[in-house]
């Protein structure tokens, strides 16, 4: 198993460049016209349904999805699909409901509306674990594309992280809201452009002999394609009740109840436009990831006939060379190198044996028993490379990122990174203009500066951007600890969203709850969640249904048990 190749072309460079100059220039332009606060935050309400739907999908899709999405389906395959089977119909719910309830209220945060329906405490209390939440998950936001350049440039990650987050913070604290839609217009663009030049290349990229057909059997035969698994058991992740239900819950929390989404679609100039905003991601969203999922799956299948590292980051194999007894690591890779040649002759007498229309049981049989076998030797690499006593190597995030800049060449290397770019600073850019967002409306303008300036406001507005960006690159020094990338985002949403949306079902759906149920059963939620996530193994998806339920059925009884205590607001959110 020799070491990949690293390094870009000339022409991988000059497309990458090319691409980052181009979208902090287009974004500095394009918020040229901000003025106020209205402005910055939120487009003056002037966006078209189709700039932002694209920019909602472009916030939600990060570069995470690249790095870590498919470096999940190269390990765990297509399972974690699931994870979207309940964003349709959240889309819809939402559309529905919350939608134009915030709408007709005119906020600019969500949490707004919460003042509005209960109280202040509970406005406060919401918003600050929205940018508790939202303040973690934007650091591993931050941190996907800094895997990129490390494998690329062999740069620090810090030194790719401040690259990142500078070149976003220029535009997003000019411009705001603004600039984050319209640069969201293009790169989407962009990102719907690499993801079929991906799929494309690792299809046209198969050995002779090998076609699509036997490249799904192949992985297929590995596991790699099942995407819906019907078990009961609440401690697998990623099953079709944990994806329609856990998944339908916390896609309600983060489009309908996180600033970084409603920020987007109450941009729209009517709220009809809103609506269609939802809508548009509600058919596009499930066969993009599907899409992204099926790259991961067909990278597996590449290097079955492509060499491959002991460990997919370097700098964890040269650290377990340094520190290697002598001789283990020539040991190691003469065994890899073995069992991948094994895999690899069983994989093509599988594709034969299709081929010629013999029985293919057999062939299958003797493909996953060398499947398994190189699977066992991986696992005990990564099992020594993490030492004694210590977890194993794990380095899932790097596999996409090292097969795009070893095997694609004329520019395509610089064309994929300059996609995962597109979406890493789109998602990040969204984020910092709702973190400045929430922090200036929700606290600033109530507790520090309760006049009317117009222009200290939006200088405090774009001052509190950057710190924002100062906060996500500390955080995302941290995050390479922690694993997949796309399931550590996922996790920091699930302990925070649930409860979130729990708050809000109990404005919109129920008009005689109180101020006091909806503040003290946020709290019921948080603390359910956080028992469910200590005591037990069930999974983080259905932390989302636990949280609103919990915080629903507190708050109801919550309000049962005052009847004295009258609604704060009226059914619509809008003053009694």
């Amino acid at each position: 198993m020799a070491v990949l190749s690293q390094g870009l072309a000339s022409a991988d460079w000059v497309v990458l460049a090319a691409y980052v100059v181009a979208i902090v220039a287009f974004g500095l332009w394009v918020g040229r016209g901000t003025r106020g606060t209205l402005d910055f935050f939120l487009a003056g309400r002037q966006m078209r349904w189709w700039a932002a739907g694209l920019s909602v999908m472009a916030t939600q899709i990060s570069a995470i999805t690249f790095v870590g999405t498919t470096g999940q389906a190269y390990t765990k395959g297509m399972s974690f699909i699931a994870f979207y089977f309940g964003l349709p119909f959240a889309m819809v719910l939402l559309s529905l409901t919350l939608v134009p309830f915030f709408y007709r209220a005119r906020v600019v945060t969500a949490y707004e509306y919460l003042e509005r329906r209960f109280d202040a405490r509970t406005r406060t209390l919401t918003s600050l674990l929205f940018l508790l939440s939202r303040g973690l998950s934007v650091g591993v936001t931050l941190y996907a594309p800094s895997l990129v350049l490390s494998v690329v440039l062999g740069w620090s990650e810090p030194a790719t992280i401040a690259l990142m987050g500078g070149t976003t913070i220029l535009y997003v604290a000019y411009g705001g809201n603004r600039s984050v839609i319209w640069t969201d217009v293009v790169q989407m663009a962009l990102i719907w452009f690499g993801i079929f030049t991906c799929v494309g290349i690792a299809i046209a990229r198969l050995p002779s002999g090998v076609g699509v057909g036997d490249a799904l059997a192949l992985a297929q035969a590995a596991g790699r394609l099942q995407t819906v698994d019907v078990s009961l058991d609440l401690t697998r992740p990623y099953t079709l009740w944990s994806g329609l239900l856990g998944g339908m819950f916390l896609a309600m929390a983060y489009f309908g109840c996180d600033q970084s989404q409603v920020q987007r679609y109450l941009s729209g100039r009517s709220l009809t436009e809103s609506r269609l905003s939802l809508l548009f991601n509600a058919f596009l969203k499930v066969p993009m990831q599907f899409l992204i999922l099926l790259t991961g799956v067909l990278v597996f299948v590449f290097f079955h006939f492509h060499a491959t590292p002991l460990i997919w980051d370097r700098t964890e194999l040269a650290r377990f060379a340094s520190r290697a007894p002598a001789g283990e690591l020539v040991r190691l890779r003469a065994e890899a190198d073995a069992a991948h040649r094994e895999r690899q002759a069983a994989a093509l007498g599988f594709a034969a044996a299709r081929h010629a229309g013999r029985e293919v049981a057999p062939a299958r049989e003797a493909y996953r028993a060398a499947q398994r076998r190189l699977e066992a030797k991986e696992a005990e690499v990564r099992r020594l490379a993490g030492g004694a006593g210590a977890a194993p190597v794990n380095d899932v995030n790097y596999v996409f990122p090292s097969y795009v800049v070893s095997e694609l060449r004329g520019g395509l290397a610089g064309l994929v990174i300059a996609v995962i770019f597109a979406a890493a600073m789109s998602t990040l850019a969204a984020e910092l203009s709702s973190l400045a967002t929430a922090t200036v409306v929700d606290f600033y303008k109530r507790f520090v500066d309760l006049g009317e300036n117009a222009a200290r406001d939006l200088l405090v507005s774009r001052v509190l951007t950057a710190v924002w960006g100062i906060f996500a690159a500390l955080v995302a020094l941290e995050a390479g600890r922690l694993g997949s990338a796309i399931e550590v985002v996922n996790r920091f949403g699930s302990y925070f969203y649930g409860s979130i949306l729990g708050v809000f079902a109990l404005a919109v759906l129920t008009p005689r709850a109180s101020a006091r149920g909806a503040f003290y059963g946020l709290f019921l939620g948080m603390a359910a969640v956080f028992l469910v996530s200590r005591l037990t193994s069930i999974a983080f998806l259905w932390y989302n249904v636990i949280g609103a339920v919990t915080v629903f059925v507190a708050g109801l009884a919550i309000t049962a048990a005052s009847p004295r205590a009258a609604p704060a607001g009226r059914g619509d959110g809008l003053p009694p």
